[in-house]
């Protein structure tokens, strides 16, 4: 698979496709779909533990391979040179580098907005009180993801610029690594990694996406080819994908319990990070990418993506019935 580096920086042309609807109506399946996801895949967590989306393959005749990434970047980079049909999930910021560099992806599905689901830490101790305190500081972030706009939104409200601070890009697990041997000044990360670090290391949480900061949504992903070809298993897909996600905000401690186990991390703090997100799986609209466009603007005003990107040039894919 080729480098996250050479994904970025291959030859980069703004999407031009138009935006267009792809339809829910069946077409033949696959014999495999290939699924990737990351740690903080919530509900594809769940699905892979209770096996219930196998189960709902197999009159099709489709079995799921699982592939896990440490974060949207990788992800969706696989998706684009075909070695996964499916990614689930990644941040409102991922698609838009993927854009960037080309990639030809359709939006499948995404969780309602979750502000609260991703914050900026520094330790109990800093001395860093405000936003404009992050002048001239490191801060640990993950390239691409969620964190990293939110980091922007947040320097762009006390006027700094992205140049104002010293970027550490790292994945989540060296993220915290670095912050909680204080090789940073601050570590901008996304649940349940930030709930799981504020409990065990008394972290101060400095902003969040609430006040209008960032929304934070998380989409749902396919190839476009794997889109207009294989409806019947995506429907399936997008199925079981809300009625998990209403399941887990039904049952927290049921959901929570069966999470601690797969993550590592206490139920009682699982159940604290999952109270911040959504979970609400709807389908994608042009207006619900409004967000998406704000995104693209500012990263390219920040010089990190070469090229504008204009957001609902995509594949939109519809479930059956919508």
């Amino acid at each position: 698979m080729p480098s996250r580096r050479s994904f970025l920086l291959a030859t980069i042309a703004a999407a031009t496709t138009g935006l267009s609807t792809l339809p829910g109506w069946a077409q033949s399946p696959p014999a495999t779909v290939r699924i990737g996801y990351q740690r903080s895949s919530t509900l594809v967590a769940v699905l892979k533990s209770n096996g219930e989306l196998e189960k709902a393959l197999a009159p099709l005749g489709v079995k799921i391979s699982w592939h896990e990434f440490t974060s949207g970047l990788p992800l969706l980079e696989a998706i684009n040179v075909g070695s996964i049909d499916f990614g689930a999930d990644v941040a409102d910021t991922v698609p838009i580098f993927a854009q960037a560099a080309g990639a030809q992806l359709a939006y499948v599905a995404e969780e309602a907005a979750s502000p609260a689901a991703q914050a900026i830490l520094v330790a109990q101790q800093s001395a860093i009180r405000t936003l404009a305190d992050l002048k001239g500081k490191r801060i640990a972030v993950t390239k691409g993801a969620g964190s990293h706009y939110l980091l922007l939104a947040a320097l762009a409200k006390a006027g700094l610029t992205f140049k104002d601070v010293t970027p550490a890009y790292l994945a989540p697990a060296d993220g915290r690594a670095a912050f909680v041997s204080n090789n940073v000044d601050a570590w901008v990360a996304w649940d349940p990694f930030y709930t799981s670090a504020r409990h065990q290391t008394g972290a101060r949480i400095l902003a969040d996406g609430s006040d209008g900061l960032a929304s934070y949504k998380r989409y749902y992903l396919a190839s476009a080819p794997y889109a207009e070809q294989h409806s019947d298993v995506l429907n399936l897909i997008y199925s079981k994908l809300a009625e998990t996600g209403r399941w887990v905000k039904a049952n927290p401690k049921e959901a929570a319990t069966l999470l601690a186990g797969l993550w590592s991390i206490e139920a009682p703090i699982v159940e604290e990070a999952n109270s911040h997100r959504s979970y609400a799986v709807g389908r994608v609209t042009p207006d619900g990418l409004s967000e998406q466009q704000k995104i693209a603007d500012a990263f390219f005003t920040e010089g990190l993506i070469p090229t504008k990107v204009k957001a609902d040039a995509v594949k939109i894919w519809a479930p059956r019935g919508s």
